[in-house]
């Protein structure tokens, strides 16, 4: 294996056409580079996702109402209905699987008009009636102040929470906004929380660009009566969210008297099963890459193969002088398929390398981007675990044993005599 005089022939065998032997490498090159940047580009995604939504409850389910498609009790098909206050009651005595359950309301943006305003300054952004217990499914970090409370919801307060680019439109950047006031929507309310948004999850609108207000204030500061246009539910822990949301269903289209069989009337949108397609398609993403990758990975090592067949044809009579001075069958075939693997496993090292570095270099440019805007990406951290690296790296030591196989097993069936006669 470390015979000098060996790795001598190796090269020189390599190095007597080197644009050919270049040309050839370039495929495994390129094929394993290819598989290692797509491996990377998969998980940059698979992270960025992930972390946007990790904090997000995943034993959660949304619901709305929209327009009958069956008729029922004398209602007919068409009708518009809205879930209400007291729903949230109803399904607490009645589905004791529910951990916890808030609504949200919308008074959404006018037009292309500001609703939000402050002195000279203003903007348009989304308008949320809120909950306490809303931060338990979607977090938010609070930067400056706090939250909405059970007392901002018992005394319908005007006070709000905004977003911080809510507070970069209407506010100077060293600006304390605590205690400041913002007309909305023609009130006033009072700014006692900044947050920032722990997930890329958007309900209604992006949270940054949000302005938080206590749910029972809108209902009553913009005559909602007791209407619920958004309701958030999640499940105790070891209850399928399915479980829970099957029972919501049921139980607000009989207090509504909605047809059972309406698959309309009430839409719901389950985290849990969104979080396992994901996950399914995370997987889908690894095998394609792989598939993909290890094609163009054999589309290069052929290539080795065919390159070794000719570097064998010219070698012919080098080849039947070594067996005419008692060369073994067994010493040509290591010499041929050490050559191939020699020369798949350099250029799959060069590849192997020069695809890590770009993936290292183009996290350092997320990175740094994502420091400059201060918002989280959909890519991020695009690396390859040491598994994919070594699985790869056995790929091409496999490859090259197979590559050589072939050429080796010609050169073994050239005859002494033949080959001393070949010019």
């Amino acid at each position: 294996m470390f015979d000098i005089d060996r790795w001598n022939e190796i090269w020189n065998a390599l190095a007597k056409n080197k644009v050919r032997s270049l040309l050839t490498a370039f495929g495994v090159f390129w094929g394993i580079f290819m598989l290692i940047v797509m491996a990377g580009a998969g998980k940059g995604l698979q992270n960025g996702i992930t972390e946007g939504i990790a904090k997000f409850a995943a034993n959660s389910a949304f619901f709305w109402s929209e327009q009958t498609s069956e008729p029922y009790k004398g209602f007919k098909r068409g009708r518009y209905w809205h879930m209400d206050s007291e729903d949230l009651q109803y399904l607490k005595d009645n589905i004791p699987e529910i951990e916890y359950i808030t609504p949200k309301n919308f008074t959404g943006r006018f037009g292309n008009g500001s609703n939000v305003i402050r002195d000279k300054k203003n903007g348009s952004f989304n308008v949320k009636g809120d909950y306490p217990d809303y931060v338990k499914i979607d977090p938010v970090t609070v930067l400056k102040g706090r939250w909405i409370n059970e007392m901002d919801i018992r005394d319908k307060r005007k006070v709000c929470v905004i977003g911080e680019k809510v507070f970069e439109s209407l506010f100077d950047p060293k600006e304390d906004p605590l205690g400041k006031y913002l007309k909305i929507s023609g009130v006033y309310y009072q700014v006692v929380g900044l947050i920032r948004a722990e997930t890329r999850i958007n309900i209604n609108g992006r949270t940054e660009e949000s302005v938080s207000i206590p749910f029972t204030t809108m209902l009553q500061t913009y005559n909602m009566g007791n209407e619920v246009h958004f309701l958030a539910i999640t499940a105790k822990k070891g209850v399928p969210v399915s479980v829970v949301e099957d029972k919501v269903k049921e139980f607000i289209k009989k207090r509504h008297s909605i047809a059972p069989a309406d698959v309309q009337a009430l839409n719901s949108v389950n985290i849990e099963q969104q979080f396992k397609q994901m996950s399914g398609l995370f997987l889908g993403i690894q095998i394609l890459t792989w598939i993909v990758g290890i094609g163009t990975l054999l589309a290069g090592v052929i290539g080795v193969s065919n390159i070794m067949l000719v570097i064998i044809k010219e070698r012919t009579k080098e080849i039947g002088v070594q067996r005419a001075i008692g060369a073994t069958p067994r010493t040509i075939i290591g010499q041929i398929m050490l050559e191939s693997v020699v020369l798949t496993t350099m250029a799959g090292y060069i590849g192997l390398s020069m695809g890590v570095g770009l993936l290292e270099l183009v996290n350092r440019i997320i990175e740094s981007q994502a420091t400059k805007s201060g918002d989280r990406t959909f890519f991020a951290h695009p690396e390859v675990s040491l598994t994919v690296a070594v699985s790869a790296l056995c790929v091409l030591i496999v490859a090259g044993l197979f590559a050589g196989l072939i050429p080796a097993s010609r050169a073994i069936q050239i005859k002494p005599i033949d080959a001393l006669r070949e010019e």
